[in-house]
C-alpha cells in the first residue's frame, strides 16, 4: 500500500485543505502516515500569503525533498504558493515531481498515480471558480478529537489592495447553510465538541448564494446541534459586525464570547489606500458597541505595520489606538509587497523603520494583554483539556482562547485529566498570554 505524509503550512483553511487531500487519498486506497521518514510520496500543502510564509514553505519543500534519499519516491507540492508560480517551482525546484493548483485538490490521487506510472513533472491546473468542498467529500480531521474546521467559503472579493488572496483563490463563493449543517451534525456524532467556522471572511458569508448576509441564520442552525458545546467563528470584517450578529452571539449558550476582528489599521487615509471598507469612527463605534454588549467578552484582531507611504504619525496614530482599545489578542504583521497587487506599486517603507514600527506593537500590545489577563484572576471558566507539560500542569483553553493562535489556561489538578474533557477552573494568576487556575 502507498504510503502519503502531509505537511501542511499556513492558516487553517490551508489544513482543512489537507484533511480533504487526506480523504481523497484514503477513498483511493492509500495510507496516510504521519511519519516522513515513513512515506512513500509527500505532500506539502504551502502557504504563499506573506514573503516570510513563501519562505517557509521553500525551506520546508527543501527539507522534504532529504527523504528523497531515503524512503519516498515523490514529492508533490500544492497550495497558494503552487498557484502563483507554478512554472518558477518545477523550474528551479528539480526536486519536485509534480504541482497541484488549489482548485484540483481532489485530483491528488490521479497525479500519485501518475507518477507511478512513469509520468515525470506533472502540472495540473485549472482557471475555473474557486473549489468548493462538500460535506459528502471524505476528510481526515488533523486537529485533536474535541474540535475541527468547517471552511464555510472559499475565496475572496474584498479586494484589499495589498492581499493576493483573491488572485489566488478566485471569487467569493459560500457553501449552503444544510451542507454546513450536515458536516457540523456528522463531526458532533463523532465526538468533535467544538466547531470553528473559518473563511477568508466569515461575514460576507451567503451573499453570493443568498443575497444577504447569512452568518447569523447559520449560526442560529448550528447552535441547534444538540453534542456540540462550542461554536466558534473567525476572520470577521469590522464593517459587517453588526446589531444582529452581535445579538445572535449575545443570545446564544454555544456561541463564544469572542470576536477576531482585523482592523489592519486605524488612519483613514491608510484604511482607505487599503482598500479597507471601514473608518477609524466606524472601528470605534463597534469595539464599544460589542463591549457594551457582553460581561465578558473577548476581541481578538490583526494590524498590519509599514504599509506602503504610512508616516510615523500615521502610525503613532495607530499605536494610540491600540492603547485605547485595549484588544484582549492582537497579531501583528509587518507588510509584504505582493506582486500584482495595487499596494505594491505604492512607494515602499524602509525595511528597518518597518521592523522597528512591528516590536513597538507587539511591546505595547504586551502590556495589554497581561492588564487584560488581570482582569481574569479569580474568575472561573469551563476550559477543555488539551495536554500535560513537562511541569505536570495541564494545558487548556477557556471559551476566550481560539485554538493555535491564542494563549492558554495552566491547570493544576491532583486528578488525572484526559485530552478534550472539560472541566471547571478558577483562575489564580495571570501573565502575559497565559493564565494559570486549579480545578474547582
Amino acid at each position: 500500500m502507498i504510503k502519503v505524509g502531509f505537511v501542511s503550512l499556513g492558516c487553517n483553511k490551508n489544513l482543512v485543505d489537507s484533511e480533504i487531500m487526506m480523504g481523497a487519498c484514503v477513498k483511493a486506497g492509500f495510507e496516510i502516515t504521519s511519519n516522513a521518514e515513513d512515506a512513500d510520496v509527500i505532500v506539502v500543502n504551502t502557504c504563499g500569503f506573506i514573503n516570510d510564509a513563501k519562505q517557509e514553505s521553500i525551506d520546508t519543500i527543501l527539507d522534504m525533498a532529504e527523504y528523497k534519499n531515503k524512503k519516498c519516491k515523490f514529492l508533490i507540492v500544492t497550495g497558494c504558493l503552487t498557484q502563483r508560480y507554478k512554472d518558477e517551482i518545477l523550474e528551479q525546484m528539480p526536486e519536485v515531481d509534480a504541482i497541484l493548483g488549489v482548485k484540483e485538490m481532489l485530483k491528488l490521487p490521479e497525479v500519485i498515480r501518475g507518477l507511478y506510472e512513469g509520468k515525470q513533472k506533472i502540472k495540473m491546473f485549472d482557471d475555473a471558480t474557486s473549489f468548493v468542498y462538500t460535506s459528502s467529500m471524505p476528510r481526515v480531521i488533523a486537529t485533536p478529537r474535541y474540535y475541527a474546521y468547517i471552511k464555510i467559503a472559499e475565496g475572496c472579493n474584498n479586494r484589499c489592495s495589498y492581499c493576493s488572496i483573491p488572485l489566488i483563490r478566485g471569487k467569493y463563493t459560500s457553501r449552503p447553510i444544510e451542507d454546513i449543517v450536515k458536516e457540523a451534525k456528522e463531526l458532533a456524532k463523532k465526538g468533535y465538541q467544538e466547531i470553528v467556522l473559518t473563511a477568508q471572511d466569515t461575514t460576507k458569508y451567503g451573499l453570493d448564494l443568498y443575497g444577504k448576509k447569512m452568518l447569523p441564520s447559520l449560526l442560529e442552525e448550528l447552535e441547534k446541534i444538540e453534542k456540540i458545546k462550542w461554536i466558534r467563528f473567525l476572520y470577521s470584517y469590522p464593517e459587517d459586525v453588526d446589531e444582529n450578529l452581535i445579538e445572535v452571539v449575545k443570545s446564544s449558550s454555544k456561541i463564544v464570547n469572542y470576536f477576531d476582528i482585523p482592523i489592519q489599521h486605524i488612519n483613514d487615509r491608510i484604511l482607505k489606500l487599503m482598500n479597507r471598507k471601514t473608518t477609524k469612527e466606524g472601528i470605534k463605534r463597534l469595539i464599544e458597541k460589542i463591549r457594551r454588549s457582553f460581561d465578558e467578552v473577548v476581541i481578538r484582531t490583526t494590524v498590519l505595520v509599514g504599509f506602503p507611504t504610512e508616516t510615523d504619525e500615521e502610525f503613532e496614530e495607530l499605536c494610540s489606538f491600540l492603547r485605547w482599545a485595549e484588544f484582549d489578542r492582537l497579531g501583528a504583521f509587518m507588510y509584504s509587497q505582493e506582486e500584482g497587487t495595487p499596494a505594491s506599486q505604492l512607494p515602499q517603507v524602509d525595511d528597518e523603520v518597518k521592523q522597528r514600527r512591528y516590536e513597538k506593537v507587539l511591546n505595547i500590545q504586551r502590556k495589554i494583554s497581561k492588564k487584560q489577563n488581570k482582569k481574569r484572576v479569580g474568575r472561573e471558566y469551563e476550559v477543555v483539556i488539551e495536554a500535560k507539560d513537562k511541569n505536570n500542569f495541564y494545558i487548556g483553553r477557556s471559551q476566550f482562547e481560539a485554538p493555535e493562535v491564542d494563549g492558554k489556561v495552566l491547570v493544576f489538578s491532583q486528578n488525572k485529566l484526559t485530552a478534550g474533557q472539560f472541566v471547571k477552573v478558577k483562575i489564580l494568576d495571570a501573565f502575559e498570554y497565559d493564565l494559570v487556575g486549579e480545578i474547582i
